[in-house]
């Protein structure tokens, strides 16, 4: 039986590396770079493409993959677009799209965490865009489409963790948040769960991060002595007078204990290797 065929768009980013990292062992995986991204030019999985400019159709009947995987950044607008085109290709194909979403699709509710098919409903630009796009995709027949929501990411090599590492050691403020209660991920943990759901075949809307919640404050500073850094610099930051939650948890679409962890996974993951 031939290996199933999967095209990351983003595969030059820190997420789309990662699956690609995970995934090209395991399945005919293709993925996208950014065109001034000369280091991946010589590898023959990777093709240049600019969402912005270039006209995906010619990519996907190129490669024609039964599973399509977004990590793309860039441009909210044009992401829009680029989405519909992926839409529109995954309904008239056999192929599946997974679409990395966000815990910012539920940042208007404050009182309580969120689960898969609660009404999403946000403030934020971005939180907007991410809906706009889920709205797009559910239009899509329930087996064609899964929407992976990710809380923030931490981990050795993460974005996250490396602005903590700059800010400190140019004794600049690290921001921490003490009313938000949130939970978080790592790169690592995440793209064995996006690897469990394609190896499964899953459907639907998924939460894919810590089983437990936290302070915002707490896990920063946390990660900060776990990292040992010495005497950082915070800057506390009150966007309201009450705790609010900014949290995605599963109800519905569980995973596996296996793949499920917590909050101090993540805290140690931070000083891995």
């Amino acid at each position: 039986m031939p290996k199933k065929k999967i095209l990351i768009f983003g595969g030059s980013g820190f997420l789309g590396n990662a699956l690609y990292k995970e995934l090209n062992s395991y399945y005919n995986t293709f993925a996208t770079f950014c065109k001034d991204n000369l280091s991946l030019e010589k590898n023959q999985k990777f093709y240049p493409f600019d969402f912005e400019q270039d006209p995906v159709s010619i990519l996907l009947e190129n490669i024609k993959p039964d599973i399509i995987i977004s990590a793309v950044r860039g441009n909210f607008t044009s992401q829009i677009h680029f989405h519909n085109e992926l839409v529109s290709w995954v309904y008239k194909n056999d192929c599946k799209i997974i679409f990395l979403s966000s815990a910012n699709v539920f940042d208007r509710f404050t009182n309580y965490p969120s689960y898969e098919y609660d009404k999403t409903l946000s403030e934020s630009i971005y939180g907007h865009f991410k809906i706009k796009i889920e709205n797009a995709l559910m239009r899509l027949p329930a087996n064609k489409y899964v929407i992976a929501r990710v809380p923030m990411i931490y981990g050795h090599g993460s974005e996250r963790i490396q602005e903590i590492k700059t800010l400190h050691h140019l004794k600049l403020p690290i921001e921490i948040f003490p009313n938000v209660i949130t939970n978080a991920t790592t790169v690592s943990r995440f793209t064995q769960q996006i690897h469990y759901l394609i190896n499964r075949n899953k459907k639907g809307i998924f939460h894919l991060g810590s089983k437990d919640l936290t302070h915002h404050s707490d896990l920063i500073e946390e990660i900060c002595t776990t990292l040992k850094l010495t005497n950082p610099i915070f800057k506390k930051v009150f966007d309201s007078n009450d705790d609010r939650y900014l949290a995605i948890l599963p109800k519905d679409n569980q995973l596996p204990k296996y793949l499920q962890f917590t909050i101090d996974d993540v805290v140690k993951e931070s000083l891995k290797v």
